[in-house]
């Protein structure tokens, strides 16, 4: 029996060392990168792909257009997170009306409070659906900005920071509705 197992364990590893795929796994060469050159400093230099292989802005007219791209989905993803602010407040409102109308009780300003912390608000397709809508849109953005600061471009860095500040100026305080009441 001890014959038998010691040549299915030679016959076994004589499949493994034969086994050639092509691939040569040496990590003894270092990386190499075979289309664009991403620097990995803070820089100002032309030429980072942008999201897709079709978008590496080369003159510094397709700098400037990136940048203002940039800045504006910045203000939009400001403006998305003040509708969502105003819509939960709102939601949160009409959820509060709903649940009263199903126990029959008049909302007032002191039953509402023990209500509410035991409350969990029903599910509305309009309002939940669009909730998650508005949240991904949100996601989807934000996952972009932060691969657009991992090409460390401080001209994308910047028109994303002086877009997000414009557009909390103009919108912020739409989305601090919730915290208001």
């Amino acid at each position: 029996m001890n014959w038998q197992l010691s040549a299915l364990c030679l016959l076994c590893l004589s499949q493994i060392c034969l086994a050639d795929n092509g691939m040569v796994m040496s990590m003894d060469d270092g990386m190499t990168l075979a289309v664009g050159n991403m620097l990995s400093y803070l820089h100002f230099t032309p030429g980072d792909t942008l999201w897709f292989l079709g978008w590496v802005p080369e003159s510094s007219g397709a700098m400037v257009g990136t940048c203002i791209a940039l800045f504006m989905l910045a203000v939009i993803e400001r403006w998305i997170a003040a509708c969502r602010g105003v819509m939960e407040f709102h939601w949160s409102q009409q959820a509060i009306i709903i649940a009263s109308d199903k126990l029959n009780i008049l909302p007032t300003r002191s039953s509402p409070i023990g209500f509410i912390k035991r409350f969990t608000p029903p599910f509305i397709p309009a309002y939940d659906i669009s909730r998650g809508v508005m949240f991904a849109a949100q996601t989807l953005l934000d996952y972009l900005f932060m691969l657009t600061v991992m090409t460390f471009q401080l001209g994308f860095i910047f028109s994303l920071v002086v877009g997000f500040g414009v557009g909390e100026t103009l919108f912020g305080r739409f989305g601090s509705v919730t915290h208001v009441h």
